[in-house]
């Protein structure tokens, strides 16, 4: 196994506040931040490039942001709202009210952040990722993953070292034409995960599949995001093979759903400045 301390991890891109209406709290998210704040946790030596608003929901995201043990000043704070996502739940079912982006909308690092996110050991794009960004890692032949989610042809994929998708949670939907479809685009290794049933990968060489522990769910937010920085500690970090790295991949993103939020942290009581700001999406929710 290598020693955390001597690899340089980086994860660029989202994050938000997430603000989960039924049940009164919100928490700090998103793929990129998600990722990197795994890292961080267990160890890695990691850093967060992204953007936040000159807002009060920018501010919650920075203290969250230094509590994990990422640099604040590695984040842009810039003119305009932070990325902020309202959710309800009713009998089990997610509702999004609103998926703002925000200012993290298109992020694009700044030269000298860009310089030091190509020295990295290995970068994770999050969803939603600048287009240009993922064309310009490519040219300059950087190793790297991207999170295409369910807009599996959304971004440029010739070229992507390695891409990570979302599957179908029934077992009788095939995987296989999402593997198909996002090699045919460029991507040169796929990952899909599928909720419940668990991960695929395909290397290029072999398809493999590791199933999803059984748990209590209490909330998904942020399970494929722990799966992605555990899969890619232990295939970068650990040299463990793709089936090894899928089921601890798989166990992590497991024990993700048993708390709120992408990684573990305090929830915050949703505010009344929050509520009263974003009312003209969650009056009219309510009131069905």
């Amino acid at each position: 196994m290598t020693n955390p301390s001597s690899l340089n991890f980086v994860a660029v891109g989202d994050n938000c506040l997430d603000v989960f209406l039924t049940k009164g709290l919100m928490t700090v998210g998103g793929n990129a931040l998600n990722v990197a704040a795994q890292w961080c946790r267990n160890g890695w030596q990691s850093r967060y490039f992204g953007a936040v608003g000159n807002d009060a929901e920018g501010e919650a995201l920075l203290e969250e942001i230094e509590k994990i043990g990422l640099a604040p000043s590695d984040v842009d704070f810039k003119p305009g709202d932070t990325a902020v996502t309202l959710l309800r739940e009713e009998a089990g079912d997610r509702q999004f009210l609103l998926e703002s982006f925000g200012v993290g909308e298109n992020f694009m690092p700044s030269e000298a952040h860009y310089r030091i996110i190509c020295t990295a050991d290995w970068v994770h794009l999050g969803t939603n990722a600048n287009p240009d960004l993922v064309r310009r890692l490519v040219a300059d032949r950087a190793p790297f993953s991207l999170d295409v989610s369910t807009a599996h042809l959304a971004l440029p994929l010739k070229g992507v070292p390695l891409v990570f998708a979302s599957g179908p949670d029934d077992v009788r939907a095939s995987v296989a034409p999402i593997f198909d479809t996002i090699k045919a685009a460029g991507g040169s290794q796929v990952v899909v995960t599928c909720g419940s049933r668990g991960a695929y990968m395909d290397d290029g060489k072999a398809r493999y599949h590791a199933a999803a522990d059984p748990v209590r769910v209490f909330d998904t937010c942020g399970a494929g995001d722990s799966f992605i920085a555990t899969f890619l500690s232990a295939t970068r970090g650990e040299g463990l093979a793709p089936p090894e790295a899928l089921r601890k991949a798989a166990s992590a993103a497991s024990e993700t759903c048993t708390h709120l939020g992408g990684f573990p942290q305090q929830p915050r009581k949703i505010p009344d400045w929050l509520l009263a700001k974003y009312a003209s999406y969650i009056a009219p929710a309510e009131a069905r």
